[in-house]
C-alpha cells in the first residue's frame, strides 16, 4: 500500500477503505508517513469531507492509536462531557460537581486553552495546590471515593490526534467536520465513559458559526458514538454572547462558584442545570424534566458546592478559596472599560472578546504561551442590555499595562450598539441523541 494512492483516490473524491485509514494513522503516528503527504491527505479531506464510514475508521484508528483508560474498576455508570469550545464556558467545575452530588461518575479530562478559548485545565490550575495530572490509580480511587475527578488528558491518550490536530493547525485545515468530529470522539472513545453529553456550541465564539454547521457536527459525533457503542447526547448551545460574565482563569472558578453556592442564576447557571440533566437522564433513562429539577436540587441544596471542595480537595487543591474567592491571587491593574455610546448593546463578538483577554494574558496564542491566572474581563454588561455613554461596561484585570489600550481597542470593536433593543435568542438550541 502507497501513501500516494490513498491522497489521490480521496482527492478524487472516492471513499477510503478500513485498511487504506489504518495505514494512514499508523504511519504518520510512527514518522514512517513525512508531513508532506499527510497534509496533502488532510487537504483533500477537507476539501471533499469524507463519508460516514470513513469518518467511523478514522476515529476508530485514532483512538487506538495510544493507550486507553481503563474505568472498569470506577463503581458504577460513567459519564462524560465535552464542549467544543467557547468564551468564558466554565461549565466543567459547575456540572461535574452537580452530577456526582447526584450518583453519577465521572473521570473527566479537559484541555488547555488555545487561541480566543479557554481551557478548563487551566481554569482548574488558578485554585492553588490544584493537581490535574492522576496516576490511574489516583484517577479510580478519587473518583470512587468522591464521585469525580477533573484532570488533563493523558499524553498516551489518542497520540494520533495530536499529531494530526498540529498539522491541520499549520495547513488550514482545523474547520473540518470529519476531522472536528474524530478528533473529539477518539479522545472521548478512549478516555473509557460509556456515556457522553456533548456540548456544541454555535456562534460568533464558536467553531461552528451557524445552526446548520453545530447539527451537522453533533450529528456526525452521535453516529461516531453509535458505531462505538456509547450513548452520546448532543446540546447545541449559543456562543453569539460569552457564557456567564467571566473570562479568564480564577475569575471563572470564583464565577462558578457563585453559581453553585444558588448566588448566580443567569445563562451559565442555565447551561449547566441543561448538561447536568443531559447527563443523567443519557445514564439513568430519567425524563429530561424530572433531571432538571434533581440538578437544580443540588444546586440549591448545597450538595453541588460541597462535591466541588471535596473533589478539590482530593486533588490537592486549596479549598479556601472556594469558600472565600477573594483569596485568588489579584492582578495588579483592574481599569474600567466605558461605553462609546448611549443604546442597547445589540451583538458582541465573542471571539473578540476572547482575544482581548488573551492579549491582556489570560489565555496564550501558543501552547507553550505561559498564562496569568488572574488576569481577564468582567462583564458588566451582555447583549441586550441599555447602556449610557461613559458607563463602565467591563472591568480588565491584567499585569501588562502596556496591552490596555490594545485590548480595550478589541473588545469595544466586538460590541454593537443601537438605538433599539434585540429579540434575546435562544440559548439552548436544540439536543440530539443516538
Amino acid at each position: 500500500m502507497r501513501m500516494y494512492d490513498i491522497i489521490s483516490k480521496k482527492r478524487d473524491n472516492l471513499e477510503l477503505t478500513k485498511d487504506e485509514i489504518s495505514f494512514f494513522v499508523k504511519g504518520f503516528t510512527n514518522g514512517s508517513i513525512p508531513d508532506y503527504q499527510a497534509s496533502a491527505l488532510l487537504m483533500a479531506i477537507f476539501l471533499n469531507s469524507m463519508t460516514k464510514r470513513e469518518i467511523s475508521y478514522l476515529t476508530l484508528e485514532m483512538a487506538l492509536s495510544g493507550g486507553k483508560t481503563d474505568l472498569s474498576k470506577i463503581e458504577g455508570i460513567t459519564v462524560d462531557k465535552h464542549s467544543t469550545g467557547g468564551v468564558g464556558d466554565k461549565t466543567t467545575p459547575i456540572v461535574i460537581p452537580t452530577i456526582a452530588a447526584l450518583g453519577l461518575k465521572s473521570a473527566k479530562m479537559s484541555g488547555r486553552g488555545l487561541g480566543h478559548t479557554g481551557g478548563t485545565v487551566d481554569k482548574l490550575e488558578s485554585i492553588p495546590g490544584f493537581r490535574t495530572t492522576l496516576s490511574d490509580e489516583e484517577l479510580v480511587s478519587v473518583v470512587n471515593r468522591v464521585g469525580a475527578c477533573m484532570i488533563g488528558q493523558s499524553g498516551d491518550l489518542a497520540p494520533a490526534d495530536k499529531k494530526i490536530y498540529a498539522l491541520r493547525d499549520a495547513t488550514a485545515t482545523v474547520n473540518s467536520i470529519p476531522l472536528i468530529a474524530s478528533s473529539i470522539m477518539s479522545k472521548k472513545i478512549a478516555s473509557g465513559s460509556s456515556c457522553i453529553v456533548l456540548d456544541v456550541k454555535v456562534g460568533s465564539g464558536a467553531f461552528m458559526k451557524t445552526l446548520d454547521e453545530a447539527k451537522q457536527l453533533a450529528a456526525t459525533m452521535a453516529d461516531i458514538g453509535k458505531s462505538a457503542n456509547k450513548k452520546v447526547a448532543a446540546v447545541i448551545t449559543d456562543m453569539n454572547t460569552p457564557l456567564g460574565n467571566a473570562i479568564g482563569n480564577s475569575l471563572e472558578i470564583a464565577e462558578a462558584v457563585r453559581v453553585l453556592k444558588g448566588e448566580q442564576k443567569d445563562d451559565l447557571y442555565r447551561v449547566s442545570i441543561e448538561l447536568s440533566a443531559a447527563m443523567l437522564n443519557l445514564a439513568k433513562g430519567i425524563p429530561m424534566e424530572d433531571c432538571r429539577r434533581q440538578a437544580e436540587n443540588a444546586v440549591e441544596s448545597g450538595k453541588a458546592f460541597d462535591k466541588l471542595k471535596e473533589i478539590t480537595a482530593a486533588q490537592g487543591g486549596d479549598v479556601r478559596v472556594l469558600d472565600n474567592p477573594g483569596l485568588f491571587k489579584k492582578s495588579s491593574i483592574s481599569v474600567g472599560i466605558k461605553s462609546p455610546f448611549d443604546g442597547y448593546i445589540s451583538s458582541m463578538d465573542s471571539e473578540k472578546i476572547g482575544s482581548a483577554s488573551v492579549v491582556l494574558g489570560a489565555g496564550r496564542d501558543e501552547i507553550k504561551d505561559k498564562i496569568d491566572h488572574s488576569a481577564g474581563i468582567i462583564l458588566k454588561k451582555k447583549t441586550g442590555d441599555k447602556v449610557k455613554k461613559g458607563e463602565v461596561i467591563a472591568e480588565f484585570f491584567t499585569n501588562k499595562a502596556d496591552k490596555i489600550a490594545y485590548a480595550e481597542e478589541k473588545f469595544l470593536s466586538s460590541l454593537s450598539i443601537t438605538d433599539t433593543k434585540t429579540k434575546e435568542s435562544d440559548l439552548i438550541l436544540c439536543t440530539l441523541t443516538n
